[in-house]
């Protein structure tokens, strides 16, 4: 029995409010899915987007090896399609702002930065959908570093001046439904900021400014900093990576018990070696499906 299972299984018992925790897994090795331009006449690229360099990213170990790439943006399909259901309520009662998904994990090192980065580039292929993807690690913003966008006004920004709109720190991307906004300029009140009353305006707007647009929250890892608790107060789904093998049971216990009951929580195993012909899933109580992947896992 995995980790995850066991996990659920406590979970289960322990919590009576039934807070909604989903988890399921295919087991593969690496997963991603690669930044690749859409052929379909997209507008102009406005001149203050970010170019995004495919080598950049895979040297930094945000995207899998040129070859598996096909491989394993398979699996990013199985994890990104109960999120946007859910999200848009497409066969699902939509749930209250699930399009402001939060990607966490209990400690560093599980993968979750990869997934978030990944995740983005799969579901902006989606015909009818856009993707904001936004720094929420403000302790470490590695997207934003690797970007070379860390100086930019962003998130803590837009917290910070309630007269600053939300489009002034939104960042497009040369990638076609793709949109960046920088963890923003740091700040030792950070956590303060995150749970303050103008952070609820902030997610308000990030979510209702385009009706089909995920907004994706890469945050810290939920053991490590008081922010990314804050952060996932107003977030209407949270995903949690869990790297197969490594993640202690307790470890990811103390992590989900940081979340808000009747939150909705998915959990990914990542870097799962079993073959993606044996996935099935795994419910909490009151769950809703929810699909995932192997995945290859980064220093975040």
């Amino acid at each position: 029995m995995s980790v995850i299972e066991n996990t659920l299984k406590r979970l289960q018992g322990q919590r009576a409010s039934g807070a909604a925790v989903a988890a399921a897994y295919v087991a593969v090795a690496p997963a991603g899915a690669a930044a690749r331009r859409r052929d379909s006449g997209d507008a102009a690229v406005p001149e203050r987007a970010i170019v995004i360099d495919q080598d950049t990213l895979r040297a930094a170990g945000m995207l899998p090896p040129a070859h598996q790439e096909h491989e394993v943006s398979q699996e990013y399909r199985r994890i990104k399609r109960p999120l946007i259901n859910s999200a848009l309520g497409r066969g699902v009662t939509p749930l209250p702002n699930a399009n402001l998904i939060m990607i966490t994990s209990a400690v560093p090192g599980e993968g979750k930065t990869f997934m978030s980065v990944n995740l983005a580039f799969s579901i902006r292929l989606e015909e009818d959908v856009t993707v904001l993807l936004v720094d929420g690690d403000v302790v470490n913003p590695r997207i934003s570093q690797i970007l070379g966008v860390e100086n930019e006004q962003g998130l803590l920004d837009l917290i910070k001046d309630p007269a600053m709109p939300v489009t002034a720190a939104i960042l497009p991307t040369d990638v076609p439904g793709l949109s960046f906004l920088p963890a923003g300029r740091p700040d030792s009140n950070a956590t303060e900021l995150l749970a303050s009353a103008r952070m609820q305006a902030v997610m308000s707007q990030l979510g209702s400014s385009e009706p089909a647009r995920l907004v994706l929250f890469d945050s810290a890892p939920l053991l490590v900093t008081t922010e990314s608790q804050a952060l996932a107060h107003f977030a209407g789904q949270v995903l949690v990576v869990v790297r197969a093998d490594q993640t202690p049971q307790q470890v990811l216990i103390d992590a989900l018990d940081t979340l808000d009951d009747g939150k909705p929580v998915s959990l990914v195993l990542n870097q799962s070696l079993r073959p993606s012909s044996g996935y099935h899933y795994q419910y909490g109580v009151s769950a809703r499906p929810r699909e995932a992947g192997g995945g290859q896992s980064e220093s975040g």
